[in-house]
């Protein structure tokens, strides 16, 4: 597992300061660049698939090789203000997706961290409850409500790695 010492993942203050410090200034950075899209605009804009960058790419090609060839219909500064732009958000967002990927792993391992602790708690529980000791039986009747097989089943859930047992 790539992920076993959970302690050294955790966010101190300042690590959580800092991280909300540096989205903040990505936030305020993208303000006016950003574009929210209403799903009729998506279906009008997003026609430019993959075969279609091809021929921008290729027109692009001809515009820097051999521009005599070029449309003097077309803004050319602005087509190619337009290209660098959509390359450079491109590597930005294949750069977020990667941290976004990583940060869903850390949290799911973390839940899973979380999980485990509370299987221990909930047959500590079990245990208390059996000797009598006030407030367990309510804690137990409240917590086995998440388990098919009543009380007895979070060592399998446990081994099983879900909430749910299959008793």
């Amino acid at each position: 597992m790539p992920f076993t010492n959970f302690d050294s993942r955790h966010f101190a203050a300042a690590d959580k300061t800092a991280v909300n410090a540096a989205m903040t200034s990505l936030e305020a950075a993208l303000a006016n660049k950003v574009a929210n899209l209403a799903a009729s605009e998506r279906l009008q804009y997003g026609s430019v698939n993959e075969t279609n960058k091809l021929i921008i790419n290729k027109v692009k090609d001809y515009r820097d090789s051999q521009p005599t060839l070029s449309s003097p219909d077309v803004d050319w500064t602005e087509f190619a203000n337009d290209h660098d732009t959509r390359a450079f958000l491109q590597v930005t967002i294949q750069r977020l997706e990667s941290l976004v990927d990583g940060l869903g792993g850390a949290k799911i391992l973390h839940d899973w961290d979380n999980y485990q602790a509370s299987l221990t708690d909930y047959d500590y529980a079990k245990y208390k409850a059996a000797t009598q000791a006030a407030g367990y039986n309510t804690k137990v009747s409240e917590l086995s409500q998440f388990f098919n097989g009543g009380p007895s089943s979070s060592k399998k859930n446990r081994n099983e790695g879900e909430g749910k047992s299959e008793e």
